[in-house]
Protein backbone atom coordinates (compact mmCIF):
# COMPACT_ATOMS: atom_id res chain seq x y z
CA UNK A 1 0.00 0.00 0.00
CA UNK A 2 0.99 3.49 -0.81
CA UNK A 3 0.98 6.16 1.62
CA UNK A 4 1.02 3.87 4.78
CA UNK A 5 2.63 6.08 7.53
CA UNK A 6 0.00 8.39 8.56
CA UNK A 7 0.19 11.54 11.31
CA UNK A 8 -3.02 12.74 12.44
CA UNK A 9 -3.17 16.54 14.27
CA UNK A 10 -5.95 16.07 16.93
CA UNK A 11 -6.95 13.77 19.75
CA UNK A 12 -10.80 14.77 20.19
CA UNK A 13 -12.98 12.50 17.94
CA UNK A 14 -12.57 12.77 14.30
CA UNK A 15 -8.80 12.38 14.62
CA UNK A 16 -9.15 8.76 17.10
CA UNK A 17 -11.96 7.77 14.68
CA UNK A 18 -9.99 8.67 11.42
CA UNK A 19 -7.30 6.77 13.19
CA UNK A 20 -9.58 3.82 13.93
CA UNK A 21 -10.25 3.09 10.26
CA UNK A 22 -6.93 3.10 9.05
CA UNK A 23 -4.97 1.11 11.32
CA UNK A 24 -8.02 -1.85 10.61
CA UNK A 25 -6.92 -0.99 6.98
CA UNK A 26 -3.52 -1.17 7.07
CA UNK A 27 -2.25 1.92 7.44
CA UNK A 28 0.26 3.02 10.60
CA UNK A 29 -1.04 6.02 12.71
CA UNK A 30 0.34 8.56 14.82
CA UNK A 31 -1.51 11.14 16.74
CA UNK A 32 -0.42 14.32 17.88
CA UNK A 33 -2.04 16.49 20.18
CA UNK A 34 -1.45 19.35 22.13
CA UNK A 35 -3.20 18.57 25.12
CA UNK A 36 -1.78 16.54 27.74
CA UNK A 37 -4.55 13.69 27.60
CA UNK A 38 -7.64 13.49 26.20
CA UNK A 39 -9.54 16.72 26.86
CA UNK A 40 -12.22 16.80 29.17
CA UNK A 41 -15.38 18.35 29.49
CA UNK A 42 -17.05 20.00 26.65
CA UNK A 43 -21.18 20.18 25.73
CA UNK A 44 -23.34 17.01 24.86
CA UNK A 45 -22.87 16.18 21.43
CA UNK A 46 -25.19 14.32 18.88
CA UNK A 47 -24.79 11.54 16.58
CA UNK A 48 -27.68 11.16 13.97
CA UNK A 49 -28.13 9.28 10.88
CA UNK A 50 -25.49 8.37 8.82
CA UNK A 51 -22.85 8.85 12.19
CA UNK A 52 -25.06 6.13 13.96
CA UNK A 53 -24.14 3.86 10.65
CA UNK A 54 -21.01 4.80 11.40
CA UNK A 55 -20.57 3.56 15.07
CA UNK A 56 -22.23 0.56 14.23
CA UNK A 57 -19.65 -0.29 11.64
CA UNK A 58 -16.63 0.14 14.08
CA UNK A 59 -18.61 -1.94 16.81
CA UNK A 60 -19.44 0.87 19.29
CA UNK A 61 -22.99 1.92 18.81
CA UNK A 62 -24.65 -0.66 21.43
CA UNK A 63 -21.53 1.22 24.30
CA UNK A 64 -22.43 4.61 23.15
CA UNK A 65 -26.24 4.20 23.70
CA UNK A 66 -25.74 3.21 26.99
CA UNK A 67 -24.05 6.40 27.57
CA UNK A 68 -26.76 8.60 26.52
CA UNK A 69 -27.47 11.26 28.75
CA UNK A 70 -30.90 10.15 28.74
CA UNK A 71 -33.05 13.96 28.86
CA UNK A 72 -36.49 13.48 30.20
CA UNK A 73 -37.41 17.01 28.92
CA UNK A 74 -36.59 20.61 29.04
CA UNK A 75 -37.82 23.93 30.54
CA UNK A 76 -37.86 27.62 30.14
CA UNK A 77 -37.82 29.83 33.05
CA UNK A 78 -37.88 33.32 33.51
CA UNK A 79 -36.01 36.36 35.35
CA UNK A 80 -37.59 34.69 39.17
CA UNK A 81 -36.81 31.30 37.82
CA UNK A 82 -40.69 30.79 37.20
CA UNK A 83 -41.21 28.42 34.42
CA UNK A 84 -42.89 29.85 31.33
CA UNK A 85 -42.65 26.39 29.18
CA UNK A 86 -41.89 22.74 29.85
CA UNK A 87 -41.85 19.88 27.56
CA UNK A 88 -41.27 16.07 27.57
CA UNK A 89 -40.83 15.76 23.72
CA UNK A 90 -37.60 17.64 22.53
CA UNK A 91 -34.97 19.07 24.05
CA UNK A 92 -32.65 21.91 23.56
CA UNK A 93 -29.71 20.40 23.46
CA UNK A 94 -30.86 17.14 21.92
CA UNK A 95 -33.97 18.06 19.73
CA UNK A 96 -36.86 15.49 19.71
CA UNK A 97 -36.57 12.91 22.02
CA UNK A 98 -38.46 10.05 19.64
CA UNK A 99 -35.77 9.95 17.16
CA UNK A 100 -33.08 7.13 16.85
CA UNK A 101 -30.57 9.87 17.90
CA UNK A 102 -28.23 9.61 20.71
CA UNK A 103 -26.61 12.65 22.81
CA UNK A 104 -23.71 12.08 24.62
CA UNK A 105 -21.09 13.72 26.37
CA UNK A 106 -18.30 15.56 24.28
CA UNK A 107 -15.11 13.64 26.41
CA UNK A 108 -17.46 10.36 26.89
CA UNK A 109 -17.62 9.94 23.10
CA UNK A 110 -13.87 10.85 22.76
CA UNK A 111 -12.69 8.43 25.10
CA UNK A 112 -15.23 5.68 23.57
CA UNK A 113 -13.57 6.36 19.80
CA UNK A 114 -10.08 6.57 21.84
CA UNK A 115 -10.09 3.61 23.05
CA UNK A 116 -11.31 1.90 20.39
CA UNK A 117 -8.03 2.45 18.40
CA UNK A 118 -5.68 -0.34 18.64
CA UNK A 119 -2.17 0.25 17.35
CA UNK A 120 -1.92 3.88 17.49
CA UNK A 121 0.88 5.87 18.55
CA UNK A 122 -0.36 8.94 21.13
CA UNK A 123 2.07 12.03 21.10
CA UNK A 124 0.16 13.89 23.57
CA UNK A 125 1.74 17.58 25.28
CA UNK A 126 3.45 18.05 21.62
CA UNK A 127 2.16 19.81 18.23
CA UNK A 128 3.26 20.58 14.60
CA UNK A 129 5.52 23.56 14.41
CA UNK A 130 6.67 23.39 11.08
CA UNK A 131 5.91 20.86 8.13
CA UNK A 132 7.52 20.91 4.49
CA UNK A 133 6.35 18.58 1.86
CA UNK A 134 7.58 17.58 -1.26
CA UNK A 135 6.42 14.71 -3.76
CA UNK A 136 7.64 12.14 -1.88
CA UNK A 137 7.02 12.85 1.84
CA UNK A 138 6.29 15.49 4.83
CA UNK A 139 9.03 15.98 7.12
CA UNK A 140 7.32 17.57 10.55
CA UNK A 141 8.79 19.38 12.86
CA UNK A 142 7.53 19.45 17.05
CA UNK A 143 7.24 21.74 19.21
CA UNK A 144 9.07 19.43 21.41
CA UNK A 145 12.17 19.76 19.10
CA UNK A 146 11.36 16.33 17.13
CA UNK A 147 11.70 15.68 13.70
CA UNK A 148 9.78 12.73 11.63
CA UNK A 149 8.35 11.97 8.10
CA UNK A 150 5.30 10.75 7.32
CA UNK A 151 3.76 10.04 3.99
CA UNK A 152 0.56 11.88 4.40
CA UNK A 153 -0.50 14.64 7.59
CA UNK A 154 -4.38 14.94 8.38
CA UNK A 155 -5.09 17.74 10.51
CA UNK A 156 -8.51 17.17 12.77
CA UNK A 157 -7.50 19.83 15.23
CA UNK A 158 -10.51 22.10 15.55
CA UNK A 159 -11.84 25.32 14.60
CA UNK A 160 -8.75 26.79 15.01
CA UNK A 161 -6.49 24.23 12.93
CA UNK A 162 -2.25 24.50 13.65
CA UNK A 163 -2.48 22.03 10.46
CA UNK A 164 -4.30 24.70 8.49
CA UNK A 165 -2.59 28.03 9.39
CA UNK A 166 0.65 25.96 8.43
CA UNK A 167 -0.43 24.60 4.92
CA UNK A 168 -3.18 26.55 4.31
CA UNK A 169 -2.95 29.87 5.38
CA UNK A 170 -4.69 32.11 8.41
CA UNK A 171 -7.40 31.45 9.83
CA UNK A 172 -9.05 34.69 9.48
CA UNK A 173 -9.12 33.29 5.79
CA UNK A 174 -11.40 30.80 6.12
CA UNK A 175 -13.61 31.61 9.04
CA UNK A 176 -17.37 32.91 8.82
CA UNK A 177 -18.38 34.62 11.98
CA UNK A 178 -22.10 33.60 13.12
CA UNK A 179 -22.35 36.29 15.35
CA UNK A 180 -22.85 33.94 18.47
CA UNK A 181 -20.38 32.51 21.37
CA UNK A 182 -20.87 30.15 24.02
CA UNK A 183 -18.95 28.55 27.03
CA UNK A 184 -19.40 25.02 28.22
CA UNK A 185 -18.31 24.05 31.93
CA UNK A 186 -19.03 21.38 34.55
CA UNK A 187 -21.11 22.49 37.58
CA UNK A 188 -22.34 20.63 40.60
CA UNK A 189 -26.32 19.76 39.77
CA UNK A 190 -27.59 22.61 41.75
CA UNK A 191 -30.32 22.93 40.68
CA UNK A 192 -31.32 19.16 41.66
CA UNK A 193 -32.04 18.74 38.41
CA UNK A 194 -33.52 14.78 37.33
CA UNK A 195 -32.50 14.12 33.31
CA UNK A 196 -33.49 17.38 32.68
CA UNK A 197 -33.00 20.51 31.02
CA UNK A 198 -33.73 24.78 32.28
CA UNK A 199 -32.93 27.10 29.84
CA UNK A 200 -33.25 31.47 30.59
CA UNK A 201 -33.12 33.64 27.88
CA UNK A 202 -32.13 37.89 29.18
CA UNK A 203 -34.72 39.68 28.03
CA UNK A 204 -33.54 41.70 25.11
CA UNK A 205 -33.16 42.10 21.57
CA UNK A 206 -30.44 39.90 21.18
CA UNK A 207 -29.35 36.39 22.90
CA UNK A 208 -28.15 36.32 26.06
CA UNK A 209 -28.63 33.46 28.17
CA UNK A 210 -27.55 30.20 30.14
CA UNK A 211 -28.87 26.58 29.97
CA UNK A 212 -28.01 23.92 33.21
CA UNK A 213 -28.94 19.90 32.29
CA UNK A 214 -28.05 17.01 34.43
CA UNK A 215 -25.38 14.88 33.23
CA UNK A 216 -23.60 11.11 34.43
CA UNK A 217 -26.99 10.40 36.00
CA UNK A 218 -27.84 13.66 37.77
CA UNK A 219 -24.15 13.09 39.87
CA UNK A 220 -23.19 16.80 38.38
CA UNK A 221 -24.18 19.21 35.18
CA UNK A 222 -23.12 21.05 32.19
CA UNK A 223 -23.65 25.08 32.20
CA UNK A 224 -23.83 26.79 29.26
CA UNK A 225 -23.68 30.05 28.70
CA UNK A 226 -24.29 32.08 25.23
CA UNK A 227 -24.49 35.86 23.98
CA UNK A 228 -24.77 37.29 20.90
CA UNK A 229 -21.77 39.34 19.48
CA UNK A 230 -22.81 41.73 16.07
CA UNK A 231 -18.75 41.78 15.25
CA UNK A 232 -16.55 39.57 16.27
CA UNK A 233 -14.52 39.65 19.95
CA UNK A 234 -10.54 39.61 19.60
CA UNK A 235 -9.30 37.06 22.67
CA UNK A 236 -6.79 34.57 22.57
CA UNK A 237 -8.35 30.59 22.65
CA UNK A 238 -5.67 29.36 24.37
CA UNK A 239 -6.22 31.95 27.31
CA UNK A 240 -9.21 30.15 29.43
CA UNK A 241 -8.62 33.30 32.23
CA UNK A 242 -8.83 35.96 29.16
CA UNK A 243 -12.01 33.84 28.22
CA UNK A 244 -14.02 33.90 31.18
CA UNK A 245 -13.49 37.47 32.00
CA UNK A 246 -15.43 37.47 28.38
CA UNK A 247 -18.48 35.43 29.48
CA UNK A 248 -18.47 37.33 32.94
CA UNK A 249 -18.86 40.68 31.48
CA UNK A 250 -21.09 39.55 28.76
CA UNK A 251 -23.77 38.26 31.13
CA UNK A 252 -23.06 40.48 34.64
CA UNK A 253 -26.86 41.74 34.25
CA UNK A 254 -28.32 38.37 33.91
CA UNK A 255 -30.56 37.40 36.77
CA UNK A 256 -31.99 34.33 37.51
CA UNK A 257 -29.34 31.67 38.51
CA UNK A 258 -26.77 33.83 36.22
CA UNK A 259 -24.41 35.14 39.50
CA UNK A 260 -24.12 31.92 40.63
CA UNK A 261 -23.42 30.25 37.31
CA UNK A 262 -20.53 32.73 36.80
CA UNK A 263 -19.48 31.79 40.13
CA UNK A 264 -19.35 28.49 39.54
CA UNK A 265 -17.64 29.25 35.93
CA UNK A 266 -14.67 30.30 37.43
CA UNK A 267 -13.99 27.34 40.07
CA UNK A 268 -14.99 24.26 37.24
CA UNK A 269 -12.83 21.71 36.33
CA UNK A 270 -12.91 21.94 32.77
CA UNK A 271 -14.40 25.13 30.89
CA UNK A 272 -14.36 25.56 26.91
CA UNK A 273 -15.30 28.72 24.72
CA UNK A 274 -16.01 29.36 21.19
CA UNK A 275 -17.44 31.56 18.89
CA UNK A 276 -20.30 30.14 16.75
CA UNK A 277 -18.56 30.12 13.52
CA UNK A 278 -18.16 27.96 10.44
CA UNK A 279 -14.91 27.30 8.22
CA UNK A 280 -14.98 26.99 4.47
CA UNK A 281 -12.33 26.33 1.95
CA UNK A 282 -12.25 25.88 -1.98
CA UNK A 283 -10.30 22.58 -1.43
CA UNK A 284 -9.71 20.59 1.74
CA UNK A 285 -5.87 19.22 0.62
CA UNK A 286 -3.23 20.45 -0.57
CA UNK A 287 -0.58 18.34 -1.73
CA UNK A 288 -0.02 15.24 0.86
CA UNK A 289 -1.68 17.34 3.76
CA UNK A 290 -5.77 17.26 4.26
CA UNK A 291 -7.95 18.31 6.51
CA UNK A 292 -11.21 17.04 8.66
CA UNK A 293 -13.80 17.77 10.65
CA UNK A 294 -14.04 21.22 12.13
CA UNK A 295 -10.66 21.68 10.69
CA UNK A 296 -12.38 21.64 7.22
CA UNK A 297 -15.62 22.27 7.21
CA UNK A 298 -17.30 23.64 10.89
CA UNK A 299 -21.01 24.05 10.91
CA UNK A 300 -20.47 25.81 14.41
CA UNK A 301 -22.73 24.46 17.75
CA UNK A 302 -25.67 25.67 15.63
CA UNK A 303 -25.88 22.70 12.91
CA UNK A 304 -25.96 20.62 15.98
CA UNK A 305 -24.10 17.89 13.39
CA UNK A 306 -19.95 19.19 14.10
CA UNK A 307 -20.02 15.57 15.33
CA UNK A 308 -21.72 13.57 12.91
CA UNK A 309 -19.61 15.38 10.54
CA UNK A 310 -16.35 14.32 11.91
CA UNK A 311 -17.31 10.46 12.26
CA UNK A 312 -18.88 10.39 8.87
CA UNK A 313 -15.98 12.52 7.29
CA UNK A 314 -13.46 10.41 8.91
CA UNK A 315 -14.92 7.22 7.82
CA UNK A 316 -15.06 8.27 3.87
CA UNK A 317 -11.41 9.87 4.01
CA UNK A 318 -10.11 6.52 5.54
CA UNK A 319 -12.15 4.93 3.15
CA UNK A 320 -11.08 6.54 0.38
CA UNK A 321 -7.83 6.23 0.78
CA UNK A 322 -8.11 2.31 1.32
CA UNK A 323 -10.24 2.34 -1.90
CA UNK A 324 -7.55 4.36 -4.20
CA UNK A 325 -4.89 1.91 -2.40
CA UNK A 326 -3.03 4.95 -0.70
CA UNK A 327 -2.78 6.99 -3.60
CA UNK A 328 -3.42 10.44 -1.87
CA UNK A 329 -4.43 12.36 -5.06
CA UNK A 330 -7.35 9.88 -5.76
CA UNK A 331 -7.68 10.00 -2.37
CA UNK A 332 -8.14 13.24 -1.23
CA UNK A 333 -10.36 14.27 -4.30
CA UNK A 334 -12.82 11.49 -3.78
CA UNK A 335 -13.34 12.04 0.33
CA UNK A 336 -14.65 15.91 -1.20
CA UNK A 337 -16.46 14.65 -4.06
CA UNK A 338 -18.53 12.37 -1.82
CA UNK A 339 -18.81 14.76 1.18
CA UNK A 340 -19.52 18.22 -0.37
CA UNK A 341 -22.94 18.41 -0.64
CA UNK A 342 -23.63 16.38 3.50
CA UNK A 343 -21.16 19.53 4.52
CA UNK A 344 -23.30 22.19 2.26
CA UNK A 345 -26.27 20.88 4.19
CA UNK A 346 -25.17 20.72 7.72
CA UNK A 347 -24.12 24.41 7.32
CA UNK A 348 -27.09 25.70 6.14
CA UNK A 349 -28.60 24.17 8.80
CA UNK A 350 -26.72 26.41 11.33
CA UNK A 351 -27.38 29.74 9.08
CA UNK A 352 -31.30 28.87 8.88
CA UNK A 353 -31.41 28.31 12.92
CA UNK A 354 -29.64 31.49 12.94
CA UNK A 355 -32.08 33.49 10.89
CA UNK A 356 -34.92 32.09 12.97
CA UNK A 357 -33.57 32.73 15.77
CA UNK A 358 -32.92 36.90 14.79
CA UNK A 359 -36.54 36.28 13.81
CA UNK A 360 -37.28 35.87 17.57
CA UNK A 361 -38.28 32.14 17.30
CA UNK A 362 -39.06 30.41 20.99
CA UNK A 363 -36.56 27.79 21.80
CA UNK A 364 -39.87 25.47 21.14
CA UNK A 365 -39.94 27.16 17.51
CA UNK A 366 -36.45 26.32 17.01
CA UNK A 367 -35.47 23.22 18.27
CA UNK A 368 -38.68 21.88 16.20
CA UNK A 369 -37.11 23.75 12.97
CA UNK A 370 -33.83 22.02 13.69
CA UNK A 371 -35.36 18.73 13.91
CA UNK A 372 -37.27 18.99 10.50
CA UNK A 373 -34.44 20.03 8.84
CA UNK A 374 -31.64 17.44 10.41
CA UNK A 375 -34.39 14.74 9.10
CA UNK A 376 -33.86 16.06 5.53
CA UNK A 377 -29.53 15.67 5.78
CA UNK A 378 -30.14 12.47 7.56
CA UNK A 379 -32.52 11.04 4.11
CA UNK A 380 -30.13 12.75 1.87
CA UNK A 381 -26.67 10.68 2.52
CA UNK A 382 -26.16 7.15 2.11
CA UNK A 383 -22.98 6.02 4.01
CA UNK A 384 -21.46 3.73 1.26
CA UNK A 385 -19.60 0.37 2.24
CA UNK A 386 -15.32 0.45 1.55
Amino acid sequence: MKNANVLVSGASIAGPALAYWLTRYGFTVTIVERAPGVRPGGQAIDVRGPALHVAERMGVLDELRGMSTGMRGMSVVDEEGAEVFRTTERTVSGGDLDAPDVEVLRDDLARLVTDATRGVEYLFDDSIAALEQDDDEVRVTFESGATRTFDLVVGADGLHSNTRRLVFGPTEEFIGHLGTYMAVCTVPNFLELDHWQVMHQIPGPDLRGAMVMSVRDDTEARAYMMFDSAEPIPYDHRDIEGQKDIVARELAHGRWEMPRLLELMRRSPDFHFDSGAQIHLDAWSHGRVVLLGDAAYCGSPLSGQGTSMALVGAYVLAGELKAADGDHRAAFAAYEKELRDYVGANQRIAVANLRRRQAGGSPEELVDAGAEEFAKVVASFDVKEY
